[in-house]
């Protein structure tokens, strides 16, 4: 496949109109211009306790969005300050973690082209009101009901999926478009790919729509929520995890070249790992002790096996070239359960294209740096005859090789010393 990445930006919607209610009410009490994000946070918190308790205060924050769908000068002004500085956050993440994206083409842009597809839902004759609002009934699919506008006008969050979809079709005419959204949108994703039947794009980019589910990352002291304020920040959890790695470096191996540099790559690779290692739709509860562990099945001992192999090659001072009698040579139990493993390799990359899991590669590095491991303990490389030094050699050269090109995947960079 040639892969578009989109970051799809959840840049609209009455949560914004919630931020510009509390801001209204007690901007004056917070301090924007330092730490501004953690600020509009605390702002956020405040105004969503209010609305519980207020359904007027609810109904406020929905008007802004109103306005800031109809133009409103003070609400849009707003509304760009936080967008501004949310992304700038965003960066320092993305920085952090080495991700570019293609397109960052939000919710906000989509709203603009939403009147398209109320005028070919309405076309359709599937749109209808109800109670003020205009719906799709889905009923007859055991779907519920998708509801495009609302009864004061303004649009939801189906209406914008259905203009994004519109516009990636023509602007990409794809074979698949994967939705990586949280399994709590499943709902929301099996009516908007129905509604989208009806709209005027290929066949084959409706037949591609894919929603692949993730399960959310949990406290041990329960689910995080920004509402509530039980949340931890994403760069605060990859500079905590960077700085516990520094930790172990200072008391294990405090002369490390690089150390910094090691430290993060070991640290935010334990975080990524971690994500990735149970199946994807399943919960998963943060802990430190289990991410960091460089004896588990972890992103620091998959690294650790990777350094290992690359250490046995400088100490032997050259990789041999490839001969096929190797195999002849490779003979105990050890290294054919090394070889059988590797040959595993693409169609682990298969089954993950197909079944969008990428446990099944982090399970395969895991495999793959166990079976090594085991080889390496039964098995001299430097120092035995030539031609089964070499084959041994060989044979660690490709492991390291596979260890690094699937971590690599993963978004894992892989460290040169630990």
């Amino acid at each position: 496949y040639n892969v578009t990445g989109i970051n799809h930006l959840g840049d609209y919607g009455t949560q914004f109109g919630k931020l510009i209610e509390g801001y209204k009410r007690w901007g004056n009490e917070y301090d924007l211009t330092k730490d501004t994000i953690n600020e509009l946070m605390k702002i956020y918190i405040r105004i969503n306790e209010l609305c519980k308790e207020d359904e007027t205060v609810l109904d406020a924050c929905r008007n802004n969005f109103k306005l800031l769908e109809e133009g409103d000068e003070y609400c849009t002004s707003l509304w760009e300050e936080f967008r501004k500085v949310s992304l700038e956050e965003f960066e320092k993440i993305y920085k952090l973690l080495d991700v570019e994206f293609d397109s960052l083409r939000g919710e906000a842009e989509c709203a603009k082209t939403t009147d398209v597809i109320i005028d070919e839902l309405e076309k359709s004759g599937k749109l209808v009101l109800s109670e003020g609002a205009k719906i799709v009934d889905l009923e007859d699919k055991k779907l519920g009901v998708c509801m495009l506008k609302k009864s004061d006008d303004s649009t939801t969050y189906a209406t914008r999926d259905l203009s994004a979809m519109k516009y990636r079709a023509n602007e990409y005419e794809f074979d698949k478009c994967l939705y990586i959204v949280a399994y709590e949108q499943a709902l929301h994703f099996k009516q908007v790919f129905e509604v989208a039947k009806l709209l005027d794009i290929p066949e084959k980019c409706k037949n591609g729509l894919e929603h692949v589910q993730f399960g959310m990352v949990r406290l041990t002291t329960g689910k995080m929520s920004t509402r509530e304020g039980t949340v931890i920040k994403v760069e605060d959890l990859l500079n905590e995890s960077i700085s516990r790695v520094q930790k172990v470096i200072e008391e294990k191996n405090p002369n490390m070249e690089n150390r910094d540099e090691e430290a993060k790559k070991i640290g935010i690779g334990a975080v990524i790992f971690n994500t990735l290692s149970t199946t994807l739709i399943k919960d998963q509860v943060f802990d430190w002790d289990q991410v960091l562990n460089f004896q588990g099945e972890t992103g620091p001992y998959v690294q650790y096996i990777y350094v290992r192999t690359k250490s046995i090659l400088e100490k032997l001072g050259y990789v041999p070239e490839y001969k096929e009698e190797y195999i002849y040579v490779l003979q105990d139990e050890s290294s054919k359960k090394v070889i059988e493993t590797l040959y595993t390799f693409e169609d682990v990359l298969k089954n993950i294209t197909e079944k969008n899991e990428t446990s099944f590669l982090t399970r395969f590095l895991i495999e793959l740096a166990q079976n090594f491991s085991v080889f390496y303990n039964e098995n001299k490389i430097v120092g035995e005859e030539k031609n089964i030094q070499d084959a041994r050699a060989y044979l660690t050269y490709v492991v390291g090789t596979v260890l690094k090109t699937g971590a690599e995947l993963l978004g894992i960079k892989m460290p040169n010393k630990m």
